[in-house]
């Protein structure tokens, strides 16, 4: 899996989005082996943070002024949120630019994977803005039966979003949408219509 997402990253032009006034931002999408599987790693966020309070992420936050890149902006925020070194992580490209829509961020998204070797010692280090790691099988968000809708309120209407399930958790929002670029690099089950 890690070779087909290697090859899908490689020839994929990710799109820029104009920053406009927003801040940029970027996260990291870390593909994490365990027990003979791989897993993408995201956290729950609590409920103590100014956005996306109960959520579930990937790892980043907005970009530090001494950050170099974009690129070391995940990987710093990986290490400090779920204690993953940069020298640990391979990154295999990147994705398409999206919006938040209740916060002023601009995401610009990575792919990594957790390097041979590397410590397997994830786990909350920023207590205040996490409240758990979740490890979801990439399998599982390959397949028809993560899929799932969310309505969201769009100017005042209701609209239905994509989304994933993962036992009690829901994945939506950008999160969603950029597991959604993901999965469909790789092949996996389209979302279909969401049912009325």
């Amino acid at each position: 899996m890690l070779e087909a997402a290697r090859l899908a990253l490689a020839s994929h032009r990710p799109q820029a989005l104009p920053l406009g006034d927003r801040r940029e931002s970027a996260v990291m999408l870390l593909l994490y082996p365990r027990e003979g599987a791989t897993y993408v790693l995201f956290q729950v966020r609590t409920h103590r943070v100014a956005h996306h309070r109960g959520e579930i992420s990937l790892p980043g936050g907005a970009r530090d002024p001494h950050d170099p890149s974009l690129e070391a902006t995940a990987l710093r925020e990986t290490h400090e949120e779920v204690g993953i070194a940069p020298e640990h992580v391979e990154v295999l490209g990147r994705l398409d630019d999206t919006m938040t829509r209740s916060s002023p961020y601009r995401i610009t998204p990575f792919v990594g994977a957790l390097r041979d070797g590397a410590p397997r010692d994830a786990g909350v280090r920023a207590a205040r803005e996490l409240s758990e790691v979740l490890y979801v099988p990439l399998d599982h968000l390959l397949s028809v039966e993560s899929r799932a809708w969310k309505v969201v309120e769009d100017g005042g209407l209701p609209s239905a979003t994509p989304a994933y399930l993962h036992g009690a958790h829901l994945i939506w929002g950008a999160t969603a949408r950029i597991v959604t670029q993901f999965v469909s690099l790789l092949g996996g089950a389209p979302h279909g219509e969401p049912s009325r």
